[in-house]
C-alpha cells in the first residue's frame, strides 16, 4: 500500500498540470450529476419493533390524519378573549383557509364545546392543524402556507405562534455559521502551524474539496440509498474536521522531507507513503465506526451513518489525490523557509522525556482526569428535547410556553392510544369506555379524551395528556406505567388490544431501542477498529490498549454532555436551559464518530513512535522521538477538530449543540490527556512487547505498512536512483 500511495503522489506531482485539468472535469462531473439527481424518497423514521409503531401502523391504516405529520397554531389575545367577535371570526377564516390547503387533511375548531382548547382566562387558543404527509415529505412550502394564512388574525391584535414538525422542517434552511467559523478558527492555526500561507491554502483546499466532492456525492446517492436529509450534515461536520487533519498531516510530512533535501516528487512520494498511508488507515477506521451503526436496527440512523461514511471517504481521497496537486502547483512556496518549522519540537521531546520518565503516574493521573469529566454519565438521561429549550422569542417556543401557561405542559406532547378493537369500535364502547375510565384515576394524567372510532369502525383513539411536559422524566414513567400496568390490567379479557403512540412516545422508543442494541453495535465498531490496527501495527497489545483508552475518552465525552445539557453546567452560555435530557441518538453518533477520530490521533502518534523503533531506537527512546515529531501536529489538529464541532453551538437546534459541545470537548480531552499523556506512557511500559503480534495472527492479518520502509528515491522518470545516490533510511533522525 505505502509503495502504491508513493507511485500515486509521484505521478501526479510530476504531472500536476494534467492532474488538475482531469481533477476539474471530475468535479465538474460529479456537479452535473448531483444536478440531475432524482429525489430521495422519503425519510423512514420508522423503529421497527416498537409499540409506537404497532400504533403509527395502526392509524396509517384506519385513521390516516392521525399518522401525518402536525402542526400546532397558538392564538394570543394581548388584550380582552380571543373569543370577542371581530377576532373570532379573523380566526375561523384562517382556519377555513387552512383546511384547505393541499395536504391539509383535518383542523380542529377551538371554539367547539368539547375540544378544550380555549384558555380559561379566554386569551389563548389553540388549533391541531394534521396533514396528510410522512415527516419526509414535508418542505418549507407548507410552513410558508400556514403563516399566511393566519396573517388577517394578527391584525385584530391577536399573536399568532406556531409548533410541530411542519414548522420545524420550514425553519431547517440556517446560514452556515458554525462552518464559516470553524473555517475561519482553521486558517488561523493552519498559518500558525506552518508559518506558510501557502501551506495553509492547500491543506484547506485538500479539505474543502473532498467536502464539497463528498456533499454532492450525497446528493447523487440519497435517491438510491434513501439517505436522510442530516446525514449531508453529520458528513459536513465530519468531513471538514478529519479532511482538514488528513490534509495537514501528509502536507506537515512533505515539508519535513522538503526541508531534508528530497525533490518534490520524492518528498510527496514519501509523505504520501508513511502519513498517507496513516491517513488511509485513520481513515478506514472512521468509516468502520460511522457506517458500524447500521447494527442498532433503526433505518435512520443506518442510512446516517452510510451518508457520514461517504464524506469521510472523499476528504480522504482527497488528501491522497487533489493535495498532491497542490504540491506540485505550489511547491516554490510550500517548502519551509525555516527548518526549525519542521525540525522535531525540543518542547515535545521534553514532555515526553517527563512522561515517559514516570509513566505509572502518568497514566494515573490521565485515568483519574477522565474519570472526573465521566462521572455525570450515570445521570444520563435518553429522550428527545422539546421546544421548551428553543431560543427564547423563536416562534416554537412562544407556542410552546403560551400553551403550557394556558392549558399545562403536558398538552405539548400528548399521548394517542391506538386501540385495535376485533368486534368494531362502536361494538365495544362499553369496554372502551372502561379502559377510558382506568386511564382517568393515574397519577400524572391531566385529561383522557373518549375513545373515538375510526371511520370504519377498525379501531378507536384516546387521547391522554400528561400533567408534564414531553421531556420530563416523570412522563417517561408514566409511558412506563401506561404499557407495562394500566393498559394491559384495562384490556384484560376484552379483546382490545392498546398501543401507546404520539411523538412523545416514539421517542422514547426511539431511546430505548438505540439502548437495546448499544452493547452490539459497539463490540462490532471495537472488534473491528483493533483488528485494523492489529493489521497496520503488527501489534496485540497497542490496539486492545488503545480501545480500552478510546472508551474511557468517549466516557468523558458522555459525561460533559449530561454535565451542561441535563445539570445545566455552562448551559446558559451557548443558550439553553438545564434539565434536558439526551436526544437517543446522541451516545451512539458521538460513540462511532469519536472513537474513528480518537483512533485518527491514535493512528498518527503510534505511526512516528513505530517508525522510530524500527530505525532501532528502544522503547522509551523511540517514544520520545515519535513525539518530538508528531506532537505539535497532533495538538493543532485536535485544536482545528475541535474548533470545528464546538462551532455548531451556535445552531439554535439544540441537537446540534449537544453535538458541537459533545464532539469539540471530547477531541480536546483525547488529544490532551489520552493521546499527548496516557498513550506514550502506556507504549513505554509495555516496552518491546508493544510491537509484538502471535505467530498465528501475524499469518491471518494483512500487512499494511505505514511506515513507507520499502520507498526509495527516483530520478525524474521515477526509475530508482543507483545505491550510491540513494538517501540512506528516508527517515533520518534530525
Amino acid at each position: 500500500m505505502s509503495d502504491l500511495l508513493a507511485r500515486l503522489a509521484r505521478s501526479i506531482t510530476g504531472h500536476w498540470k494534467t492532474a488538475l485539468l482531469i481533477a476539474i472535469a471530475s468535479v465538474i462531473g460529479i456537479g452535473i450529476l448531483s444536478g440531475t439527481a432524482g429525489e430521495a424518497p422519503p425519510e423512514n423514521f420508522d423503529v421497527p419493533g416498537t409499540e409506537s409503531q404497532q400504533a403509527y401502523d395502526l392509524f396509517t391504516e384506519h385513521s390516516p390524519a392521525l399518522a401525518g405529520v402536525d402542526a400546532t397554531v397558538v392564538f394570543n389575545a394581548t388584550e380582552g378573549s380571543v373569543d370577542q367577535p371581530a377576532r373570532k371570526q379573523a380566526i375561523e377564516e384562517s382556519l377555513k383557509e387552512i383546511k384547505g390547503q393541499p395536504d391539509v387533511l383535518t383542523v380542529s375548531n377551538p371554539f367547539s364545546e368539547k375540544a378544550g382548547a380555549v384558555s380559561k382566562d379566554g386569551k389563548v387558543a389553540y388549533v391541531d392543524v394534521r396533514y396528510d404527509l410522512d415527516f419526509g415529505d414535508v418542505t418549507k412550502v407548507q410552513s410558508e402556507r400556514l403563516e399566511e394564512a393566519t396573517d388577517p388574525v394578527k391584525s385584530e391584535g391577536v399573536e399568532v405562534a406556531m409548533r410541530g414538525i411542519v414548522i420545524d422542517a420550514g425553519q431547517q434552511e440556517q446560514a452556515p455559521v458554525g462552518e464559516l467559523i470553524g473555517v475561519i478558527i482553521a486558517i488561523f492555526l493552519l498559518t500558525l502551524l506552518f508559518r506558510s500561507i501557502s501551506a495553509m491554502i492547500a491543506t484547506l483546499l485538500g479539505a474543502l474539496i473532498g467536502v464539497m466532492v463528498g456533499q454532492m456525492l450525497l446528493v447523487i446517492l440519497a435517491a438510491p440509498l434513501g439517505l436522510p436529509d442530516f446525514a449531508a450534515t453529520i458528513a459536513m461536520m465530519l468531513g471538514l474536521g478529519a479532511g482538514i487533519d488528513y490534509s495537514l498531516l501528509i502536507l506537515g510530512r512533505y515539508r519535513e522531507q522538503a526541508a531534508a533535501g528530497d525533490s518534490t516528487r520524492d518528498a510527496a512520494a514519501k509523505s504520501a507513503a508513511t502519513s498517507g498511508s496513516a491517513v488511509l488507515a485513520a481513515g478506514l477506521i472512521v468509516m468502520v465506526a460511522i457506517a458500524g451503526l447500521l447494527v442498532i436496527g433503526i433505518p435512520l440512523i443506518g442510512k446516517m451513518g452510510i451518508g457520514a461514511a461517504i464524506g469521510v471517504a472523499a476528504v480522504v481521497v482527497s488528501a491522497l489525490t487533489f493535495l498532491p496537486i497542490m504540491i506540485g502547483a505550489l511547491q516554490r512556496w510550500l517548502k519551509p523557509k525555516k527548518l526549525k518549522h519542521v525540525l522535531p519540537s525540543p518542547a515535545f521531546g521534553r514532555w515526553a522525556e517527563r512522561i515517559t520518565g514516570k509513566p505509572w503516574i502518568s497514566i494515573a493521573i490521565g485515568v483519574v482526569v477522565l474519570l472526573v469529566f465521566a462521572s455525570p454519565l450515570l445521570d444520563m438521561r435518553l429522550g428527545s428535547p422539546d421546544d421548551g429549550n428553543q431560543p427564547e422569542g423563536k416562534t416554537q417556543r412562544v407556542a410552546y410556553d403560551l400553551i403550557s401557561d394556558g392549558f399545562g405542559k403536558g398538552v405539548n406532547g400528548p399521548f394517542l392510544i391506538a386501540v385495535d378493537t376485533p368486534d368494531g369500535a362502536k361494538q365495544s364502547k362499553q369496554q372502551l369506555d372502561a379502559v377510558v375510565k382506568d386511564l382517568r384515576q393515574v397519577d400524572g394524567v391531566a385529561n383522557v379524551s373518549p375513545a373515538a372510532p375510526s371511520e370504519d369502525n377498525e379501531m378507536a383513539t384516546i387521547f391522554l395528556i400528561p400533567t408534564t411536559s414531553p421531556q420530563d422524566a416523570a412522563t417517561s414513567d408514566l409511558l412506563t406505567e401506561l404499557r407495562d400496568t394500566v393498559l394491559p390490567d384495562a384490556t384484560e379479557g376484552t379483546g382490545l388490544s392498546a398501543y401507546v403512540g404520539g411523538n412523545t412516545a416514539s421517542f422514547e422508543d426511539f431511546s430505548d431501542k438505540v439502548s437495546e442494541r448499544l452493547p452490539v453495535f459497539i463490540m462490532v465498531v471495537i472488534g473491528l477498529s483493533v483488528l485494523l490496527l492489529m493489521a497496520a501495527f503488527r501489534s496485540l497489545w497497542v490496539p486492545l490498549v488503545s480501545a480500552v483508552f478510546n472508551l474511557l475518552s468517549i466516557g468523558a465525552a458522555y459525561g460533559v454532555v449530561v454535565a451542561v445539557f441535563q445539570k445545566g453546567i455552562g448551559a446558559s452560555l451557548i443558550g439553553v436551559d438545564s434539565g434536558v435530557p439526551i436526544m437517543s441518538f446522541i451516545p451512539v453518533m458521538i460513540f462511532a464518530i469519536l472513537f474513528g477520530l480518537s483512533m485518527d490521533y491514535n493512528v498518527f502518534l503510534l505511526s512516528r513512535i513505530h517508525e522510530a523503533y524500527n530505525e532501532g531506537d528502544r522503547p522509551r527512546e523511540s517514544v520520545i522521538h515519535g513525539l518530538s515529531r508528531i506532537g505539535k501536529v497532533i495538538l493543532f489538529a485536535g485544536l482545528i477538530m475541535a474548533s470545528v464541532f464546538s462551532a455548531f453551538v451556535t445552531q439554535d437546534d439544540v441537537v446540534a449543540k449537544m453535538m458541537g459541545i459533545g464532539l469539540g470537548l471530547a477531541i480536546l480531552i483525547d488529544v490532551l490527556i489520552v493521546r499527548l499523556v496516557i498513550a506514550p506512557a502506556v507504549v513505554t511500559l509495555l516496552g518491546d512487547k508493544a510491537w509484538w503480534l502471535p505467530g498465528w495472527l501475524d499469518r491471518i492479518l494483512p500487512n499494511v505498512s505505514l511506515e513507507g520502509h520499502l520507498v526509495e528515491n527516483r530520478d525524474p522518470k521515477g526509475e530508482p536512483l543507483a545505491p550510491e545516490l540513494a538517501n540512506d533510511p528516508i527517515y533520518e533522525k534530525p
